[in-house]
């Protein structure tokens, strides 16, 4: 009785101490059930102990179920908080700040799935429907995920947030990735995807070699420009927050040459087994590889390990102009709406490049010596590639020609007001490019009609739906957008403005190193060259240029390999496997290596056979650009289904899509039939200096009949009419309005409850 009457007099001390982040332990809601287990009961040692000493042994358990309690949840987070120190930043969240609190939510799940016993189907459908604003971790919830009041304004936030006014997160940079199907994780929330045997995947670097060879066909009548525009509108949708190189920003963190206790948390390196073919001739035994960052998601919830997207989801552009404020700020003049350029070939007459990257100048960037500076645009990895740099350079000056244009027509329009039309504009010609000449050369006619992806030739399209969520897929960025890597060239080739060609240089050796852009004339060269240099098959023959030469430094002879990358993220984002797609796109499934015949060529099936255990193993893209193209497309039926469905919620999800009516973003009717004008043969005509003549779809090769070459000049390729955007007001847009109606106050932004 003694014992009982101590231990009930140290409870009670406990329970009215101050715990030490400055919050009661116990909260006014710390009873209440916040989640409900149905079966036999379940409990934790902190709630039994709880209910021992009030005398109610868990008064939940009522034999039908078993409650988590917003105490057991407080309890969690106490513990979770002793190893996790959670940033509390001032004003914007850096991804690594972002990060410390989606590891204290999967720390909290992790002990709540283990402590009670969670079924998958109660750590992906229970735990996230817990109310955490109930509990302690309303201490450290991000202020934009607690709750963000919006206002319908003209123009879009650079950072996505209230593009749905409901959902203000949804679309939004920072926001966690959506899944089609729940995730596969070894462990049910955090450890990356195994075999369905319970065993090892076969390597990453295993997959990559067996699978997918450099075997270099062409097969169809696409350029790479294709790639270009692909990868271009890819560094709109999607960056992986994950942790990065302190000194330069942009490698991962090394992982395999350090010893266990000095190695990134993250670190989940791509083994290389022995007889590897390539990596074995220079000793490599490991690619440095590190997990994205775990999420947090909307109102803080619970959950299995997510990871988020860096950028925003839909499609504006962003990487002309940033996903910060601050950041697009920086990137323009500040008078005439201009963005900033470098006119290093103003004395020969010709068209500016982009700024030069002077902050951070290894970020992104291969410099073979300290003079040699890479170029800035509104994304990091702008200098990823050398087409990439070109066409961030075309959209970069397309933006200044639709400002000048502006500005002659309206001469009363400020800098804000002449800047926000032509970003505007500019927006709504990528997404018209997007799904009018892109999609439908990746897709095909049929997959586009079937997901209601063919636009409208005239008036608005009402397609509106605030009940879409506009945030990119994880098993598109993960695998799906990245079939591109399929269709890599080894050679990027310089074709003359009579389409001759000239030279071509190995794709490694462009990567990180867009130098070739400061001659004179080579801009345009590059241009013509993707317009008539076909792509590779889209098939499971990927180039050695991104399979062993990836990244590779000044004077290597190896560098990464990008197969292995793609399949090393699926796991680790625990995307289910390439079966598992198939069965949610209605397609037919194989239980056997047998039944997988016809779906890919029967070399395919029998080298899968050779190192997976089982069909179900496969990896998601590994076995998208394995299967045969439907007819009309590119691609094969699985990622035409994801791709196509991504593709819907970005133009169903999107408020301020161009096409659409009744919004303060609307064009106007005449506006609208301006920007259907648009192609991407008008935006090289217009920002090139030496090009004169193209074909009409630069992304299909040539054809004197279905897609001729015409001069710039000759009217067939039309311009936008910017006088449709004439405004006979005498005001601009006053900067604190534009504020008012587009801007979340920043002491609402960073208010905490």
């Amino acid at each position: 009785m003694i014992l009982r009457i101590l231990m009930l007099s140290l409870f009670s001390a406990a329970q009215s101490q101050y715990h030490q982040f400055g919050a009661q332990l116990q909260s006014p809601h710390g009873s209440e059930c916040a989640l409900l287990l149905a079966g036999p009961g379940r409990s934790s040692v902190y709630d039994y102990n709880v209910n021992l000493f009030r005398g109610t042994l868990n008064p939940y358990n009522t034999g039908t179920g078993t409650c988590i309690t917003y105490d057991a949840i407080n309890a969690a987070y106490v513990d979770a908080r002793k190893r996790i120190r959670v940033a509390e930043p001032k004003s914007d969240w850096k991804p690594e700040e972002l990060a410390t609190v989606g590891e204290l939510l999967l720390d909290i799940s992790i002990q709540l799935a283990r402590t009670y016993g969670l079924s998958y189907e109660e750590i992906e459908k229970g735990l996230p429907t817990i109310d955490t604003s109930k509990t302690l971790i309303r201490e450290v919830c991000p202020p934009f995920f607690a709750g963000v009041e919006c206002r319908p304004g003209k123009y879009r936030r650079f950072d996505g947030l209230c593009n749905n006014i409901e959902h203000p997160t949804w679309g939004a940079a920072n926001a966690p990735f959506q899944r089609l199907i729940g995730p596969l994780y070894a462990d049910g929330i955090n450890a990356p995807r195994i075999s369905v045997t319970g065993r090892d995947l076969p390597y990453s670097r295993v997959v990559s070699r067996t699978m997918h060879p450099d075997d270099g066909y062409h097969d169809h009548a696409g350029t790479v420009m294709v790639i270009a525009w692909g990868q271009f509108m890819d560094h709109d949708f999607t960056l992986t927050g994950t942790p990065l190189d302190p000194i330069n920003r942009n490698d991962p963190e090394e992982c395999c040459k350090r010893p266990l206790h000095k190695k990134h948390p993250y670190c989940n390196e791509i083994r290389i087994p022995d007889d590897d073919y390539f990596y074995r001739l220079f000793n490599v035994k490991c690619i440095d590889f590190v997990r994205g960052f775990p999420s947090p998601r909307p109102g803080c919830r619970l959950g299995s390990r997510q990871q988020f997207n860096t950028l925003t989801g839909v499609i504006d552009a962003n990487t002309v102009y940033g996903v910060k404020e601050s950041f697009a700020r920086k990137l323009r003049t500040g008078y005439g709406g201009l963005m900033r350029m470098n006119p290093v070939f103003q004395e020969y007459g010709l068209k500016d490049l982009l700024p030069l990257k002077l902050d951070i100048p290894d970020e992104g960037c291969t410099r073979p010596n300290k003079s040699m500076y890479c170029f800035e645009g509104g994304e990091i990895r702008v200098n990823e590639q050398l087409v990439l740099t070109c066409m961030h350079t075309l959209m970069a000056r397309e933006h200044n020609r639709l400002a000048t244009g502006l500005a002659q027509i309206n001469h009363h329009w400020d800098d804000e007001t002449l800047f926000q039309e032509a970003r505007r504009i500019n927006i709504a010609i990528v997404q018209h490019v997007t799904y009018n000449e892109f999609l439908p050369i990746l897709l095909g006619k049929e997959v586009m009609e079937k997901f209601g992806l063919v636009l409208q030739k005239d008036g608005y399209w009402d397609g509106y739906d605030p009940n879409v969520n506009p945030g990119i897929i994880d098993s598109f960025a993960g695998a799906a957008f990245r079939f591109g890597h399929s269709l890599l060239p080894t050679a990027v080739e310089r074709w003359s403005k009579a389409h001759k060609f000239i030279a071509s240089k190995r794709l490694s050796d462009l990567i990180r190193r867009p130098y070739d852009l400061y001659r004179a004339g080579v801009l345009d060269e590059y241009f013509m060259g993707l317009m008539n240099q076909v792509a590779q098959a889209m098939d499971d023959s990927i180039t050695q240029e991104v399979t062993n030469h990836l990244f590779k430094k000044e004077g290597a002879r190896f560098g990464m390999d990008l197969v292995s990358f793609n399949m090393q993220r699926g796991r680790e984002f625990g995307i289910p496997g390439y079966m598992e797609f198939r069965k949610f796109c209605g397609l037919p499934t194989s239980n056997t290596w047998d039944e997988m015949y016809g779906s890919m060529p029967n070399e395919t099936v029998l080298r899968y056979g050779s190192i997976f255990e089982h069909p179900a193993d496969i990896d998601l893209w590994s076995g998208g650009v394995s299967e045969k193209s439907l007819p009309g497309s590119m691609l094969g039926p699985t990622f035409a289904c994801i791709i196509a469905t991504q593709m819907s919620y970005l133009r169903r999800g999107d408020r301020f899509w161009y096409e659409l009516p009744n919004q303060p973003s609307s064009f106007t009717p005449e506006q609208l039939q301006e920007i259907r004008k648009a192609k991407l043969s008008r935006l090289i005509c217009d920002n090139t200096d030496l090009i004169d003549t193209v074909q009409i779809y630069p992304m299909v090769l040539p054809d004197h009949e279905i897609n001729p070459r015409v001069p710039c000049k000759s009217g067939i390729i039309p311009s936008i009419d910017l006088s449709k955007w004439a405004d006979f007001g005498n005001q601009g847009l006053d900067p604190s309005v534009y504020n008012y109606i587009n801007e979340i106050p920043e002491t609402l932004l960073n208010f905490r409850k």
